[in-house]
């Protein structure tokens, strides 16, 4: 395998488990430090130690305790060159008219506000050096919208308009910011969902197959990479044919 992140430092959020897990893989291989940012911190640690990384329990819906980690993280490896925003959570799966107004709330703080925070915070150091590749893992819910999945798609299509916006405002500072848009991959989160939204989402998939977590990853390694230096503020789907613009 190539090593496109030899001497590279990376974060990934959400990375003990499911996407975000393959993703610091996939970095790791390839040569990359990677810091494991994750809530479970048990999880986060044996991760860390199977890839050779760093472990860092975080709350990403804090932005004083994501700060804490961006300063503890770019301590350890001098620097910080990569980040990849995987941390998400599905929320309620209910009509509108049942849905809670705290899990609406929740959702966005996990998955928009949190996602900011990380953004924001490793900023200074890419800007004090000079480059940077972040990802943003958004949704195909982001795009086309879920029945009963109204929180999880408007927050996913936040983080979309949000990776447009700040793609744009970098676009001179050699950082990309870009978002990929899985379709289903079946990961734990999957233990979030009812069966019947599973099976609703499955039967979108042109495909006939759920992602794997490898394909993600594949993509994520391109977005990080430094290949993609004239790739900013885009959107890379993954979604075995469901939406195609």
């Amino acid at each position: 395998m190539q090593k496109r992140f030899k001497g590279r430092r990376a974060i990934v959020t959400g990375g003990a488990s499911g996407i975000g897990l393959a993703c610091a893989m996939r970095l790791a291989q390839e040569g990359a430090r990677v810091a494991i940012w994750d809530m479970n911190a048990d999880a986060a640690k044996t991760a860390a130690e199977k890839l050779g990384g760093l472990a860092v329990p975080v709350d990403i819906t804090s932005l004083e305790d994501v700060g804490r980690a961006a300063d503890e993280t770019k301590k350890a490896f001098g620097g910080i060159d990569i980040l990849v925003a995987s941390a998400g959570i599905t929320g309620p799966t209910v009509p509108v008219t049942e849905f809670p107004m705290n899990g609406f709330r929740q959702v966005f703080d996990v998955n928009l506000f949190g996602l900011v925070h990380c953004n924001k915070a490793v900023l200074p150091a890419m800007l004090e050096s000079g480059y940077g590749r972040i990802v943003n893992i958004a949704s195909i819910a982001g795009k086309e919208g879920n029945p009963n999945a109204s929180a999880y798609s408007a927050s996913k299509a936040a983080v979309i308009g949000f990776t447009k916006s700040l793609g744009k405002e970098l676009a001179t500072k050699n950082i990309t910011v870009n978002a990929v848009t899985p379709a289903a991959v079946r990961t734990p989160i999957f233990d979030q969902l009812p069966q019947s939204h599973i099976d609703f989402m499955l039967s979108k998939i042109p495909m006939g197959r759920f992602g794997t977590v490898e394909e993600i990853a594949a993509i994520v390694a391109f977005a990080a990479s430094e290949e993609s230096s004239f790739i900013t503020g885009q959107v890379l789907d993954a979604s075995g044919g469901r939406a195609t613009y």
